[in-house]
């Protein structure tokens, strides 16, 4: 089925203040070295990559209607992400953020997330169908019901959580077919410490995979009908700047996964991009094209997946 686009998704959309320092942040004080601006956002900064990457994306969350000034709608319409299909309200607006960044590429995250979040109960089915995978972050929790139809429908939901707001949060997890997840969310929401414990914690028969990222020490992964649970290292790299990293992982791997990819093929294509990201500052600047990604992953010393310890049947 022909679709005119490959991703959808819904959820942060943010305008970031970053702060560049010379010191690590736990070093008390240090000297400001550069002040920038950006956009920025979990499902917002990976439909850019998506986009970056050569795919077609659409933004499906709030956006500030006409009396607005809708200046994060239009970046992402710049950078080349579709808004046509957003629902309007005068109220939404963007998450405001300050980005404090050291010289290891570190970074801490202050934001101010008081606005209307989701999308609106009423998108209808047929704009959920444009396309064949839907990207959701933390902030879907106040619009279950988008995600339980887009499941509904047949489209595959990554869900890209990072917090939990108890009950809401669970339901989120369970509409979703694939959960890309932080390793220190999934410790703490399962209690758990080891990853593979975690793997098959988070698992269920809807499941289709359960990726954990964990920046510099890679990926852990579990996938549909394969009962090797699997380590992706990450690419060894001098990071400038992590911001967004963890969003163009989302983006990249959903832009894969509707090309028809299994989950480990699109967990190590999306390594390739995270890691390309973070040799530029900024949440957006340093997103790569798909042909550096594919040259990264075509370099000798490009890492492999390997089979976890005592998990290969």
């Amino acid at each position: 089925m022909s679709r005119p686009f490959q991703v959808l998704g819904f959820g942060a959309l943010a305008i970031d203040d970053i702060i560049y320092v010379d010191r690590g942040l736990t070093a008390g004080k240090g000297k400001m070295t550069k002040r920038a601006t950006d956009h920025g956002g979990n499902v917002a900064t990976a439909l850019v990559a998506v986009a970056r990457l050569g795919g077609r994306a659409g933004f499906i969350g709030w956006l500030g209607d006409e009396t607005t000034a809708d200046m994060a709608g239009s970046e992402l319409e710049r950078d080349g992400v579709d808004i046509s299909l957003a629902p309007r309200h005068a109220d939404a607006a963007p998450i405001r953020s300050v980005i404090t960044v050291g010289p290891d590429g570190d970074r801490f995250i202050a934001y101010d997330d008081d606005v209307l979040h989701g999308t609106s109960d009423a998108l209808s089915d047929d704009v959920l169908m444009q396309a064949p995978v839907l990207l959701i972050d933390g902030y879907a929790t106040h619009s279950e019901s988008v995600v339980a139809r887009a499941r509904a429908l047949g489209l595959a939901v990554i869900a890209d959580i990072e917090w939990t707001v108890g009950a809401a949060t669970d339901r989120i997890l369970a509409f979703a077919d694939h959960l890309v997840l932080p390793l220190a969310f999934g410790r703490e929401y399962t209690g758990e410490g080891d990853p593979t414990m975690i793997l098959d914690k988070l698992w269920s028969k809807d499941r289709s995979a359960v990726v954990l990222t964990d920046g510099e020490r890679g990926t852990y992964l579990r996938q549909k009908g394969d009962a090797t649970r699997w380590h992706m290292p990450a690419y060894q790299v001098q990071a400038v700047d992590t911001t967004g990293a963890g969003d163009c992982f989302h983006g990249a791997y959903a832009l894969a996964l509707a090309e028809g990819k299994r989950p480990l093929e699109c967990t190590a294509y999306a390594t390739a991009a995270a890691a390309i990201s973070v040799t530029a500052r900024g949440g957006r600047r340093g997103l790569p094209d798909h042909p550096t990604c594919m040259a990264w992953m075509a370099a000798e010393n490009a890492p492999v997946p390997m089979p976890m310890p005592g998990c290969q049947k």
